[in-house]
């Protein structure tokens, strides 16, 4: 390997969220020093997710189904669908293994300043599920972020005209939170979205 190739691999995978020039420098050092063991396993992984992975026409997930293995899974709740932002909010309600219904992943949000409108949106294809007339509850579970939120209103709108529950998720106070280390509009939506004890 010279040290152009070295250099060239260091720059793709400093491109990747979370790793900077330094931190992916250190990942191809102890990549290469580990050859056998995890460079090769991982070259063999990535391969094998850019031939099979694919994007299920139903939600939006990534599988190696179609559609995926959530969609197809008749064990689900079909009445209700949870809409989210991106596939690793998907990942992340799954992990936490509440919801037992299907999903719609959006691809993004609304956003004025980054030109992002409904058309670039899965929008008409959130609707399309929803008038076929089995979905009882649509849950957004968008991003407390102003975008988030226009998008959670803008959805909400063209809901409106069909028969079905429209909810987001709840907001507030995290678990092990104090409220003296919270911002002013996480205690405000606290207040507003508490239950009774």
């Amino acid at each position: 390997m010279s040290a152009h190739q070295i250099e060239h691999l260091i720059q793709l995978l400093s491109r990747l969220p979370g790793l900077g020039p330094r931190s992916a420098r250190r990942d191809v050092l102890f990549l290469m020093d580990k050859k056998e063991s995890q460079l090769l396993p991982l070259i063999q992984a990535m391969q094998d997710v850019a031939e099979h992975v694919k994007v299920c026409p139903v939600c939006g997930n990534m599988d190696t189904e179609v559609p995926c293995h959530i969609c197809s899974n008749s064990k689900r709740d079909g009445s209700q669908i949870c809409v989210v932002e991106d596939v690793a909010d998907l990942w992340a309600l799954e992990r936490a293994g509440l919801f037992k219904g299907h999903y719609h992943v959006l691809g993004g949000v609304l956003s004025a300043l980054d030109g992002v409108g409904p058309d670039e949106l899965k929008i008409d294809s959130l609707m399309a599920r929803v008038q076929s007339g089995n979905v009882q509850e649509v849950i957004l579970a968008l991003p407390a972020t102003v975008d988030g939120q226009t998008t959670v209103h803008y959805l909400a709108e063209r809901l409106a005209k069909y028969p079905v529950k429209i909810t987001t998720l709840s907001r507030g106070v995290p678990l092990g939170g104090e409220l003296d280390y919270l911002d002013d509009g996480t205690i405000q939506m606290a207040f507003k979205s508490r239950r009774d004890v």
